[in-house]
Order: structure tokens, then C-alpha cells, then sequence
């Protein structure tokens, strides 16, 4: 299990109680960023200017395989923080992990709330996915291959992007207007996928836990501007409002006693993309928490690329 007293401490600035829950969170992200173990580093551009809204510069990292002639499948990578803190860096471990392993990996960057309130954070995400694809001839990528993964916040996202379909909107309009924003398929790990019946579920009754209860309302209102449950924009942001046969691949990894999204969440969508026949695998991870490193996230990492290959457009006929 992941040491929960990590760097992340540094945004406990942030909204209080809220700037609890955002520190557990960013603690996990940060223990994520891991060395990255390959034989050749992948190149690693960085502050690639994927756009630009309300006059923001969108960042991205991009790593690069070594070797090999390409043209390679793309991941956009997502980190956490609950859409209100964290930085593309915090997962800079998991693209090159995935650029040795034949990935062009793009670590986003996105605006982050309460300065920039929903659908800010989806739609900078889209736009990463347009750059990729608009792209695709000179970073070597297959426009044919884009997808997506996220960790908390990010899965969320991550899930967004591959469940909305054109008709949903939120493209915004931070650049390459036009060009698809749709992935082939979603690796999420732990993100909430209902807002609309989401509570922080602390495994334990000691005061922190009390405050990461009260704290719900908190994150809703800081994102959405509401703690409304019934509000339409909950459901906007909830993946599994979306879920249809014409749905990519999706993969999840989530813990059992996760205390940030409950193991329920990933049920919740996998139990909905079962009913339509969309090819789909909750990794449930016991006595797993809110993240997981070492050998088990080595492991998950080889399971979401064996997921992605065996679900290819090619391997589904495309």
C-alpha cells in the first residue's frame, strides 16, 4: 500500500476541508510518478503547446519510443487532484513507462478549478486529443490508435473522453477545430464515474475521515458550483450518462477500500458497458486503497497495454 504521507502535502493550502481530501489524493498521484524501468529512455519533450482558451497556453509532455519505425499508438495520460490541483509532471513515470513499451504518451496539462470551473477541465482534454491527432504525421502516431488514461480525477476524465460522442459537445475551443477528439479506448484507474450519487467513504470513523465526509459537498461546489445532486451539470459530468453500444474498449483498475471513489463507482459503469456488449474489465485490486505502486502497478501498467493491443481497431475489424 502507498505511504499516504508524501510530497502532496505542499497544497495543503488549498480549501479546507477540501485541501484534505485534495492531499490524499495528490499523495497517491505523487507516489505514481515512479522510476521507469526500460533499456533505451524514450525521448521527452517538454511544455508542447497543445492550445490555447481563455487566453491559457495548454501544455502537454510528450515521451516518444526510442526505437521502432512507427507509426506508434498515442496515450493521452491524465493526472489527479481532484480537477483542482496536481500537474502533468506527477505522472511523468507512467508516459515514459509507456513510451518504452511502443506508446507515444502524451502527459496533459489542463485548468484547474476553482479558477476555471467545469467543462474547462474536459474540454483542454479534448483538445490534447485533437493536437495528437492533427499531429499524428510529424510526432509519428497513428491518428487510428489515440487513447486515453487517467488516475482519480484523470480516470474520470480519461472516461469522458472515450464515452462522449460527438453529439455530446463540450469541445471548447482551445484549437484544431474539426479534427476528431474520440479515443479507441480508456484505461481508468480509480475515477468516479456518477457525480450525481458520488460521497467520499472514509474506511474508518477518526476525525480526518469525519472531514473528508463533509468535504463532498465541497469538491462538488469547488468543480460544478453546485452540491446540488439533481443538477443537470452533475449528470454532463458523469461518464456513465454516456455509456452506449458504440462505446470504446474500457479497462478499470480500482481498489477495495478506496476512500476517496468508492469500488462502487467502477461497478456502477461496468455493470451499465456489460449490458451494451462494449468489450470492457474491472481490475478490482484487494485491500488496495486510493493508488498502488511497486510490483502491483507494474503489473497493472502490462494489463492495460495487453488490454489495449487485444482490443486494437485492427483486432475489432476497424
Amino acid at each position: 500500500m502507498l505511504d499516504r504521507n508524501l510530497p502532496g502535502r505542499r497544497f495543503e493550502h488549498l480549501i479546507y476541508p477540501l485541501g484534505l481530501v485534495v492531499c490524499a489524493v495528490l499523495a497517491i498521484i505523487v507516489a505514481i510518478a515512479i522510476p521507469t524501468i526500460f533499456a533505451a529512455s524514450p525521448t521527452y519533450m517538454l511544455d508542447v503547446v497543445y492550445g490555447n482558451a481563455d487566453g491559457v497556453d495548454l501544455k502537454m509532455d510528450i515521451a516518444q519510443p526510442r526505437s521502432g519505425d512507427g507509426p506508434f499508438p498515442a496515450v493521452v495520460c491524465i493526472h489527479g487532484g481532484a480537477w483542482a490541483a496536481g500537474a502533468k509532471k506527477d505522472i511523468e513515470g507512467y508516459a515514459k513507462t509507456l513510451a518504452s513499451k511502443g506508446f507515444v504518451a502524451g502527459n496533459v496539462e489542463y485548468r484547474l478549478a476553482p479558477a476555471y470551473k467545469w467543462p474547462a477541465q474536459i474540454e483542454d482534454c479534448k483538445c490534447a486529443v485533437r493536437y495528437l491527432r492533427a499531429h499524428a504525421k510529424e510526432l509519428n502516431i497513428d491518428p487510428n490508435r489515440i487513447y486515453a488514461s487517467g488516475f482519480s480525477a484523470g480516470g474520470h476524465l480519461s472516461l469522458m473522453l472515450g464515452l462522449m460522442g460527438p453529439k455530446d459537445g463540450l469541445e471548447g475551443d482551445g484549437g484544431n477545430p474539426g479534427v476528431s477528439s474520440a479515443v479507441q479506448a480508456v484505461a481508468n484507474f480509480y475515477g468516479p464515474t456518477d457525480m450525481r450519487v458520488w460521497n467520499l467513504t472514509p474506511k474508518d470513523s477518526s476525525p480526518e475521515a469525519e472531514k473528508m465526509v463533509a468535504s463532498s459537498k465541497d469538491i462538488l461546489v469547488n468543480v460544478w458550483d453546485t452540491s446540488d445532486r439533481n443538477a443537470p451539470i452533475l449528470a454532463q459530468a458523469s461518464p456513465i450518462t454516456y455509456v452506449d453500444a458504440q462505446d470504446p474498449p474500457i479497462i478499470s483498475f480500482h481498489g477495495t477500500k478506496d476512500d476517496i471513489f468508492d469500488l462502487s463507482q467502477a461497478q456502477l459503469l461496468h455493470n451499465a458497458l456489460e449490458k451494451t456488449g462494449v468489450p470492457q474489465e474491472l481490475v478490482v485490486m484487494e485491500n488496495m486503497r486510493h493508488g498502488w505502486g511497486g510490483k502491483k502497478f507494474k503489473d497493472s501498467v502490462k494489463r492495460l497495454v495487453d488490454f489495449f493491443e487485444a482490443n486494437s481497431p485492427e483486432r475489432q475489424g476497424k
